[in-house]
């Protein structure tokens, strides 16, 4: 009779693990996906990008040094190992999200609806989600 009730444990313990993992990834690509398309459209100067920038005062050139630091956090994040390197992408993007956010707020341009300050609240709320899920092998 214990033999089954420590299978069950068993059991439980490894599809919490495997959600657990799903979720993490999932809410990993969503944001890896979501910031290097916004890195990519900054780098080139796509769409509302030019924009977005110089509306709130920034001069142009700030797209190419965040649109680089954006695809090679995207890379530490979903490359295996360096977990060190993780930390810091985690904490980068972060604080790279936040800190739009404020900055459309300082600036008083929030955009339709508030969004140049939503969304990037969400993907800062997406990095913690992530960060927090992370598995194991992915931590310091």
């Amino acid at each position: 009779m214990s033999t089954i009730k420590s299978n069950e444990k068993i059991a439980k313990v490894g599809s919490r693990h495997i959600g657990r993992t799903a979720v993490y990834w999932t809410v990993t690509i969503i944001l890896a996906f979501s910031i290097a398309l916004s890195g990519i459209g900054q780098l080139v100067r796509y769409g509302g990008n030019v924009d977005l920038v110089t509306d709130i005062g920034f001069p142009l050139y700030i797209t190419n040094i965040l649109g680089t630091w954006k695809l090679l956090g995207v890379l530490a994040i979903i490359m295996p190992g360096f977990p060190r390197l993780k930390e810091w992408a985690y904490s980068g993007m972060f604080f790279l999200m936040t800190g739009a956010a404020l900055s459309h707020v300082f600036a008083h341009d929030y955009g339709a609806g508030g969004f140049h300050v939503i969304l990037p609240l969400f993907y800062a709320a997406l990095c913690i989600a992530s960060w927090a899920l992370r598995p194991k092998s992915r931590r310091l």
